[in-house]
Order: structure tokens, then sequence, then C-alpha cells
């Protein structure tokens, strides 16, 4: 396979004409639309008219409105039979396009065959007012219709107001938009963008303890007693337990989204044989159930175990009830894991009580894309409808879609609160499939920025390349324009981050196992999926997927490479003053060998400087690497990702089903169980590579605040080593380690905290 140029898939520095850049040119836009090119556009909103002149024989008419600016027309709906109908709709005409002096709105009759007109207004584009927010929106008037003629018709009156604005305007996201004319009055709200939220998500737990007092249907026999406990469509059992008071005291965890609409079902059930007996089920509202923030158990209850008899199609109730044991209770202390792990952009608990304050706002102006890769045919040629999804903590926000166009200019801007730069933001470049039909979103690339890796209160603005995999290759599909911002509003807060813990501390004083963890995650994208795909319009789940990184950990020959190859880079550095080391010891450059003797003499004779030379030598090599810091955030890296020298048929093994379709069922069950071994090896080998790049991290200003800090610590502990008796200190440092478990604590210290807040190189992986 021909390996790609190295510049086709770099990243490109990028000089937008926007306001927060430095480059101002025409009118300034607000504040809050300065990392966007400004957009200028004609609005006209239609509100109502009144006192329409009958078309019909019957003396009444079906009005609609028809507003035309040259080639370009948008039309509102038509009421049946309505002298005073209300529209409220608003028309933007970009002026890109412009290719009148005037624009026309026109009151028209609906008939079967040609139809009527009924009355007009022009305004001359120079005589239009120009709006800049935050003024107020124009206010609407009224104006009597004319005929063909100009000249003024008996009754009829309309209420408009038209002006010049730009993208800032309110009235922009839900206006009819020129450069979409193709598109229906229907299918305008499948192109049009919006802001998302994802579901509040819980974990519930539910502890099965015991049963009493169980009937089962057959006297004089002991049961083989099992609980099945199910949310939705997500189920779990306990282990068989015999007798009529079987003990389990069993632990579930599942997953359910606020508000909550399925309830939580429990049955207990003796398998008889082959067949299995419903003792009784309880069924419980998700809203009634106890919430709890900390490690505290809630106390667990006796309900009553239902088992109705239907006789004669009435419920007969029994007097003697069982009863099953349960401790359950929402966890409101636990962050619900929908994404993957490496690229989280929430990690906040589910409990709004128990967040704290932000820490900064990111800012994204999503700018334009070019050289889009046509995704469908239309009228034999081919196009792409493009749009673009940013996902950042529960909030998920789509463009408009450009249709026809491989170079879409989209110029919106979204905001986001942050609460952690250890953070991740996503955005995917989309073709809407849905515009004449009900066609699949199709995936045109995405791009990951890490907060940690950008500087504060600067401007990013970069072009992206948006790369994919296929079973051909890699295969750049085009590039993102896009204009980022991370501002502090509390920078102490923001370093204090760097010593707490990853994830909330019940995470740690209570964990749930990897294999749990899987489940849970699986089930929350689930979830999320589902609703949002019944928002309106909606957020396929093929987007979403593609958005959370569903089935990342599934095992491939080429990610396996990649991980290797990561880890093999690290390891260079050991490997390299290895060899410098046995340079020495051959004596290969004699004045060298001389002065490490002398320095060897020195720490031998005072072994306290040993330390306080080590940390000057990092702080040294810190401050010198910041001449050559990163001066972009990271980007998808083709070579670092080994997707540029693929085999084909490595290529084909990737994108082969789960399980596997090919070969008899003992080759797929082989297979199989190949791949998910190979697997977990993967993970613990991109784990190890992890580790190994966030020591790399530490001096190399890729979190400039995390390299700060830890070159100010080495440069402090050089002096305080200095100062400090050697021995005082590892007596000290050993007793620390053997300190009595009355004095440890679940939570990871401040040096694991900050060590697992630096930035790897997974970001930059595909």
């Amino acid at each position: 396979m021909q390996r790609p140029p190295l510049d086709e898939f770099a990243l490109k520095e990028t000089s937008p004409k926007i306001v927060g850049a430095g480059a101002i040119t025409g009118d300034k836009l607000t504040s809050t639309y300065d990392l966007v090119e400004q957009m200028q556009y004609l609005y006209v909103r239609v509100v109502k008219a009144k006192e329409l002149p009958g078309k019909d024989v019957t003396g009444s008419c079906d009005p609609y409105v028809e507003v035309k600016l040259g080639n370009y027309k948008g039309v509102t709906r038509h009421f049946e039979k309505k002298t005073n109908p209300e529209w409220n709709h608003v028309f933007a005409f970009s002026q890109e396009r412009l290719q009148a002096s005037f624009v026309e709105v026109i009151v028209k009759d609906k008939d079967f065959i040609v139809d009527d007109f009924i009355g007009r207004i022009q305004f001359d584009l120079s005589e239009v007012p120009r709006r800049v927010p935050p003024d107020s929106p124009l206010a609407p008037q009224w104006y009597r219709l004319e005929d063909k003629k100009g000249d003024k018709i008996k009754t009829g009156e309309i209420m408009l107001a038209v002006w010049k604005g730009t993208q800032a305007d309110e009235a922009f996201p839900d206006a009819w938009h020129s450069d979409a004319a193709t598109i229906g009055r229907e299918g305008v709200t499948n192109i049009r963008g919006k802001v998302y939220l994802s579901p509040k998500l819980w974990y519930i737990r539910v502890n099965v303890i015991e049963c009493q007092d169980l009937l089962p249907g057959e006297k004089n026999r002991i049961p083989d007693v099992t609980v099945r406990v199910a949310v939705g469509n997500q189920v779990m059992r306990t282990k068989v337990a015999k007798g009529v008071n079987p003990l389990w005291n069993e632990d579930f965890v599942f997953v359910t989204a606020e508000p909550f609409e399925d309830p939580l079902v429990i049955f207990v059930e003796d398998k008889v044989g082959s067949n299995t007996e419903v003792l009784g089920k309880c069924v419980m509202v998700l809203s009634n159930v106890p919430r709890r923030f900390d490690h505290k158990a809630v106390p667990a209850r006796w309900h009553n175990l239902e088992k109705h008899t239907l006789i004669e199609g009435e419920k007969k109730e029994t007097r003697f009830a069982s009863k099953i044991h349960l401790r359950i209770c929402l966890e409101g202390g636990y962050h619900v894991l929908d994404e993957s792990t490496h690229y989280s952009s929430d990690l906040r608990p589910t409990s709004r009580q128990l967040w704290k304050s932000s820490i900064g706002l990111l800012e994204l102006g999503i700018i334009s894309a070019t050289g889009l890769s046509p995704m469908k045919t239309r009228d034999g040629l081919g196009t792409t409808d493009a749009y673009c999804v940013a996902k950042y903590g529960p909030k998920w926000v789509r463009t408009r879609s450009i249709v026809g166009s491989t170079s879409p200019k989209w110029n919106e801007q979204y905001t986001w609160e942050v609460f952690d730069p250890h953070t991740v933001i996503t955005i995917g470049v989309f073709d809407n499939g849905h515009i004449h039909g009900g066609g699949k979103d199709s995936v045109i690339g995405k791009v990951r920025i890490r907060l940690s890796t950008l500087e504060t209160d600067r401007v990013y603005t970069h072009s992206y390349p948006l790369i994919i995999l296929q079973t051909s290759g890699v295969k750049k599909t085009g590039e993102v324009q896009l204009a980022v911002r991370f501002s502090c509003t509390s920078f102490f807060n923001m370093l204090h981050k760097y010593t707490q813990p990853l994830l909330p501390k019940m995470h740690y004083a209570h964990p749930l196992s990897i294999t749990q963890l899987d489940m849970l995650r699986h089930h929350a994208n689930q979830l999320v999926a589902m609703r949002l795909g019944r928002a309106e319009p909606p957020l396929k789940k093929e987007v979403v997927d593609y958005m959370l990184d569903v089935g990342i950990h599934i095992w491939s020959v080429r990610k396996s490479k990649a991980n290797f190859y990561r880890i093999m880079n690290c390891l260079s550095g050991l490997i390299a003053v290895g060899k410098w080391f046995e340079q020495i010891c051959l004596w290969k450059n004699p004045i060298t060998t001389i002065l490490i003797h002398v320095l060897h003499v020195i720490l031998m004779i005072y072994p306290e400087l040993i330390l306080p030379t080590v940390f000057l030598y990092l702080f040294l090599i810190g401050i010198w690497r910041w001449r050559w810091k990163p001066r972009h955030p990271p980007h998808m890296d083709i070579h670092l990702s080994h997707a540029h020298a693929v085999g084909g048929d490595e290529l084909d093994e990737e994108f082969d089903t789960f399980p596997t379709s090919k070969g008899s069922d003992l080759v797929r069950m082989r297979y199989d169980r190949l791949r998910s071994i190979a697997g977990r090896i993967q993970t613990v080998v991109g784990d190890l590579a992890t580790q190994g790049e966030r020591f790399q991290s530490l001096i190399s200003w890729r979190d400039p605040r995390a390299s700060a800090l830890f070159v100010t610590f080495c440069l402090i502990m050089a002096f305080v080593l200095y100062v400090t008796p050697f021995q005082v200190l590892g007596l000290l440092a050993g007793f620390y380690v053997l300190r009595h478990p009355r004095f440890r604590h679940k939570l990871p210290s401040l040096p694991v905290n900050f060590f697992r807040r630096l930035p790897a190189r997974t970001d930059s992986l595909l």
C-alpha cells in the first residue's frame, strides 16, 4: 500500500477574519460571537395579515405569503378560508447571493389550478435598516397591500419587519434560509441547528438480601429460588438458593435516565425442571426510590410480593403475602460513564448537590469545511449536505445543514461551562441523509481537543484534517476549520483540580468492577441514543454512537501494533540512556567519562546532593524544552494510529463483524474468543503506554499548567533537599510508606491524582 504524503494529514494554522483573533473587518460582532466570521443576511419576518379580500366564489380565501429576492423564493404555509391569518415566519437571505435590488412580499390565494394574486409590498434594499445585537428586535409594522400597478388596494394589510443582520441575530436559528431553497417547508426542521441535552443518568443499586414465607406451587417441595431484577431491557439474576426462606445478599447495578420511564420490577422465581414458576413480583416506581450521595448505606425494607389469582376475570387478593428484603437506592455520588474513559467530557457526579463551581469557559467557533468528500449522488452529481455535531458534557450542539456543498460555511459559535481541564470536546462532521428521505447520516470525520493542552485565553484557529478508516485504507475526507478558546475564571481552582481525584469519591470508596463498568457503559450509550433520537429533530443513533466511540474497545491488529509502538517510543528514552551509559563505560569519549567519574565521587562523598541534583537537572530540562512546547492542539495522527501502512487482510479483519461471519461455527467461536482476549491485552498495553506518555508529558509542556507546576515543584524540592539531611528524609519516607492502616484512606494520593491528569497521546489515536 502506498503511503500518503505527510502534509496531507497535518494540522494547518489559519487566519480567519474573526474579532477574537484580532482581525476585525466591517461591523463588529458582539463579544459572544467573536470566534466566527461575519455573515450578512437580509431578514424578513412575516407576522400576520388582516381583512384580506376574498377571491373565491364564497368570498373567502386560502392565503399564503411568497417572499421573493431575485431567483430565491420562500413560501409560508397556507390557511383554509381565513382572511386574518397568522404565520409568524422568518426568512433569511444570504447577502453573498443577492440578485436584486429590492425584496418583494406577495400575498396569494391558494387555488387548484392557478393561485390568485391578492397584493404585494416591495422594499428597496438600500433603505432596509441594519440591526446589531444586543439591540432589541425590530418591531413589525402594518403595511397596506398594493396591486400589480403599485396602487393601494381597498382592504388588506400585512404585518412585516425587514432588516439586515448577521448570524448572531436570534431569528437566525429558526429562519428559512435561501441557501436551502431546494428543501421543502416540511423538511426545513431536518436541517436546522439545535442544542440537545443528554438525559440525566443515574446508577440504581439493588441489594437483594432474602425472602421469607415463599409459597411454592407444589406443597412439601423445597423450591430452587432465584430473583430476577429488571429495569427496561436490563435484566440480572441472583444465584439459585433453596428453601422457602432463601438468602442471597447480592448487589446489582443498573443505569436509568431521568425522567424515569421504566419501573424497577423484581420477580421471585422457582425453577421446576425446565420450567420457571413466578412465586411473586414487586414493582417500584424509581421516582420514589431514595437517593444517596455518599457511602452511607440506605436502610433496607421489606416488600410484599404480589401474586394474583384470576377467577372469572376478577383479581382476587390473597390475605397472606410472601416478603422480600431489599435495599434499593439511586446512586448520586457516581459519575455515570457513557463515553470512552480516554475521551470523557464530563467527570462530575450525578447529583447536582455534589458539583463544584466551574473553573472556566470553553468557546467553540465552527467556521467552515473544505474539500469534503461527496457522500451521495443527486441529479447525477456527487454532493454533500454537511453539518457538525459538538459534544461536551451533557450538552450536544448541531449546526444547520449546508445543502449541496463540499465547502460549507457554518460560522456558528457555542459555549460550555468547564468544571475540569482534563476533559475532551469532540466535534464530528456528518452528511445529512434525512433531507430527501429516511437514509442514514454518513460519517465524514471527527476532531478531539483536550482542554488541558490549551493555553488559557488564547484563540486557536486551525484547520483539522477529517480522517476515517475504511476497508480500503485510511482516507482524508476533508478539513474542518475551528476556532477554540479556553477562558479561566479561577486560576487557583483550576490548579487545585490537578490535585483532586479524577472521578468522584464514590468510585474509590465503593469501586465498580471493570466488567460492570463496560456493561453499564453499554446500557448508558443505548439510553442516550434512544432519548436523543426522540428529540425533534432527532439526533440519530449512528451519530450518537460515533461521537461516544461505541465499539472502540473491539480488538484489531492495527490497534495492537499502534499501542506496541507507543510503548517502544516511551522506552526509547531509557534505551538511549542505556546506550549512552554503555559508551561512558567503554570510554568512547574519555573527557565525558572522566567527568562522570568526578561526579560519581562527589555524590558518593556527599549523598545528600543526589536528589537535589536530579530535581535540578529535571528543572533545567523542563525550562530548556519550554522553547519547543507544542503551539497547537493535538489532532488525529495516522502514523501514531498505524493506519498508513496497514495491510488489506488486517483491515478486512478489523472491519469484520463481531461475531465474525467467516468460516464454520467452530472457527467463529475460536476467532471471537481470540479477539476478546486480545482486546483485553490491547487495553492493558494501551494503559501501559498511557502511563509512559504521562511521564513524558511532565516536562514536555503539552499541558502548560501541569508542566509549570512540576518544574516549580522540582525547583522547590531541589532547595528543600539541599538544606535537609538525606538521612532524615529517608527515615520519614520509610515511616510514611509503612504507616498504620488507620492513617490511610481510600482516595488516591495527591501525586497520583496529579499524574492521572497528565495528558497522553490517546487524544491523537484514530
